[in-house]
């Protein structure tokens, strides 16, 4: 379903039984809504289930010029706006993670719990440099120049190993991205930075990491700012956690959400 929401066109998806409380998802860098498929076809039976494409990735509009998580917190209001949606469970992971947290601590009213998975608290002028050569090197040689590298980065050697349909699944979504849409995000994942604002977020918050994610020790700081959150780590997992242990991820979600 699209949705023009923020000045933009969003590729959207809904599952879930009408009246059932809404849960948002929303995908990292370089994937689209299909990331969370596993989620979803557990957890629609009993939630009212948002994916959306975040801007320039999947099928969503690719606006040209740096994004900002302003741009892309904003982006979510409008679409909850547009769909009359006045509070929502919200989960995301990397990008989605980040956007996340941010949504918690500016739009407080409009999420309950919030889940936020294998992201950092800010930026470093290490990995600013490392984006600034991978956006040189998809505007030169385009998505697919980064599709082996980035899957290499992503999922553990042994789970390479096991030559997983998940791994061709995330090549393509990969290679599909626009170059418009990856530059943007990257910008955006260059220079933020969480850290003022974790201290006032008061939802209840699911942080989860994969153990051999380099994010981890990132998401141990966030854990300690953030009251009242809680952090799982899953063993063995990298960063698109959620497509390596889907059973695990899902089953976390399942139990955080239906707590009381």
């Amino acid at each position: 379903m699209r949705i023009n929401a923020n000045g933009i066109s969003f590729n959207t998806q809904i599952d879930g039984p009408e009246g059932a409380p809404w849960l948002v998802f929303s995908n990292s860098l370089m994937t689209n809504l299909s990331m969370w498929d596993d989620q979803v076809a557990e957890l629609k039976k009993s939630y009212r289930i948002l994916r959306y494409d975040q801007r320039g990735h999947g099928d969503t509009q690719a606006t040209e010029g740096a994004y900002s998580f302003d741009l892309l917190v904003a982006d979510v209001v409008a679409l909850l706006d547009a769909l009359s949606i006045k509070r929502a469970h919200f989960a995301g992971l990397s990008m989605g993670g980040v956007t996340a947290l941010f949504l918690a601590k500016l739009h407080p009213q409009r999420f309950d719990r919030i889940i936020a998975c294998d992201c950092v608290p800010a930026s470093t002028p290490a990995s600013a440099q490392q984006w600034k050569e991978r956006i040189a090197i998809a505007s030169k040689d385009g998505m697919a120049a980064l599709a082996e590298p980035t899957v290499t980065r992503w999922y553990p050697p042994e789970f390479q190993a096991t030559k997983s349909p998940v791994l061709d699944k995330v090549r393509h979504m990969i290679r599909t991205t626009p170059v418009a849409g990856f530059c943007g995000g990257a910008q955006a994942l260059s220079d933020y930075d969480l850290r003022p604002e974790l201290a006032g977020i008061d939802q209840r918050t699911l942080l989860m990491v994969g153990t051999k994610d380099a994010t981890l020790a990132g998401i141990r700081q966030i854990k300690e700012t953030v009251r009242g959150s809680t952090l799982l780590e899953l063993e063995g997992a990298g960063h698109i956690c959620n497509t390596e242990q889907p059973a695990a991820f899902t089953g976390a979600v399942r139990d955080f959400l239906s707590q009381a």
